[in-house]
């Protein structure tokens, strides 16, 4: 049900630009789920992101109550081991508790860029579970919803492509869109593209804010 991508893109600058069909999709995925009041069925199929030897994600929209079995199933067929939400909550993390997938808040408002709270969180997070992780287990993947998977999500997906992959923002957008359609809308374009680099890696070290 997942869509993988195994290899690092070349940059297409030509797509950039021309991503007026974001809304339009965004408008319509959410459309779609208060149709169907997302129950029993995932909305859009979640997007594994394999860059390197070690960085995994996957983007997904939000999960509802009366489906949240159906992610969980995928969540654990890619090892996740933790689940950030950037949206408002749509249902109770026990069932992720009880799978072994620790879910975190970071919710802020749609259409603003990411505090910078949210964003150290964030890379601590990855760091903790994909740096820290032993050399035994299986390759670890961190997950990160939005409302429908679109906007905040993928954005927090960049910015850990441009910390720990070094990836120029431009490809990291490139990248995502190339296998998230309607991925990450001009006005977050412009907020990476004007991203720099910054976090200081803790060697998986570091507090996690976790839902209890």
């Amino acid at each position: 049900m997942t869509k993988s991508v195994r290899i690092k893109q070349a940059p297409n600058h030509d797509i950039l630009r021309s991503n007026s069909s974001s809304s339009r999709s965004h408008n319509s995925i959410i459309m779609n789920r208060q149709a169907n009041g997302g129950m029993g069925t995932i909305g859009t199929k979640p997007t594994l992101l394999e860059v390197g030897p070690k960085l995994r994600f996957l983007i997904m929209d939000a999960p509802r109550q009366g489906n949240l079995h159906l992610y969980i199933k995928e969540m654990r067929k890619h090892s996740v081991t933790d689940l950030v939400r950037v949206c408002e909550p749509t249902y109770q993390t026990g069932e992720l508790q009880n799978a072994g997938i620790a879910a975190h808040n970071m919710e802020y408002p749609d259409g603003h860029s990411p505090p910078r709270d949210a964003i150290d969180e964030w890379l601590k997070i990855v760091d903790k579970a994909i740096y820290g992780a032993s050399e035994m287990e299986a390759r670890p993947c961190v997950a990160v919803h939005c409302v429908a998977g679109l906007g905040r999500a993928p954005v927090m997906v960049a910015i850990a492509l441009i910390e720990f992959d070094s990836m120029d923002p431009v490809d990291a957008v490139t990248l995502i869109r190339r296998h998230r359609r309607g991925a990450i809308n001009e006005k977050q374009l412009l907020y990476l593209e004007g991203y720099k680099k910054s976090y200081k890696s803790s060697g998986g070290e570091g507090g996690c804010c976790v839902i209890s």
